[in-house]
């Protein structure tokens, strides 16, 4: 457990140490600022309801441009070969830049917690989906996160990463809006296993085990596959 706190703690103290976590930070608060006050101010509307909506297809692009450097950037500098020559376990490896992307995006999201602060002050505001929503928001990170990660298991090539990271994150947002087209025996699994129909569970204050099941299995899996990646070019 200690490697994989030392690891988490390098992963989060390279993301500070990088401006392109202090662009993305600022392109995500802009975007989910431009949603809420649009909202907020011009449909005259106290909630966080357009927030959360939109919020899955902001993180297809934001968490999978964090996670591209994940291991991109250790196979193309190199690093990665002596990073397995150290007694430390590729699971362990794979588990603590998880951790550390997570932790990240805990604080990245603690910004937007003005915004229903804020709504509080001029109206009354239901905290019980914005608590589900933030609940749910950190689950559907972690669990784009861990997609991420393994999408830059997969190349040295950082771009390369973020479009595979993107169009896989992407794909599980918006899938459950695409069920018209897909054959009727296929709609059942698809919108199970679309990562925005849990969420919206989430977004309106409702905490099913089914949906935590949903979130916690998926992140095991895509760790599970990126171990795999590694074990094989290891």
């Amino acid at each position: 457990m200690n490697k994989i706190i030392a690891i988490a703690r390098k992963e989060l103290r390279d993301y500070f140490l990088s401006p392109i976590a202090y662009i993305i930070i600022a392109i995500f608060l802009l975007v989910s600022g431009w949603f809420f006050f649009s909202a907020f101010f011009v449909l005259d509307q106290a909630s966080m309801r357009d927030f959360f909506t939109l919020l899955p297809v902001t993180f297809s692009f934001i968490i999978p441009a964090l996670t591209m450097r994940s291991f991109s950037e250790e196979f193309n500098l190199g690093s990665y070969e002596i990073l397995i020559t150290l007694p430390v376990e590729t699971r362990q490896i794979v588990v603590g830049k998880f951790l550390g992307t997570v932790v990240f995006l805990v604080l990245m999201l603690l910004p937007t917690l003005f915004y229903p602060f804020s709504i509080n002050l001029v109206g009354d505001l239901d905290w019980g989906p914005v608590i589900g929503g933030y609940i749910g928001a950190i689950l559907l990170g972690a669990c784009f996160a861990s997609i991420g990660i393994f999408a830059s298991s997969l190349s040295k090539n950082q771009i390369t990463a973020f479009i595979i990271g993107t169009l896989m994150c992407l794909v599980l947002a918006i899938l459950d809006k695409m069920l018209f087209f897909l054959p009727e025996r296929l709609v059942s699994f698809a919108n199970y296993i679309a990562a925005d129909y849990h969420f919206q569970n989430f977004a309106k204050g409702v905490v099913d085990t089914r949906d935590v099941i949903y979130f916690l299995s998926s992140i095991f899996l895509f760790l599970y596959v990126t171990d795999i990646s590694l074990q094989s070019k290891r």
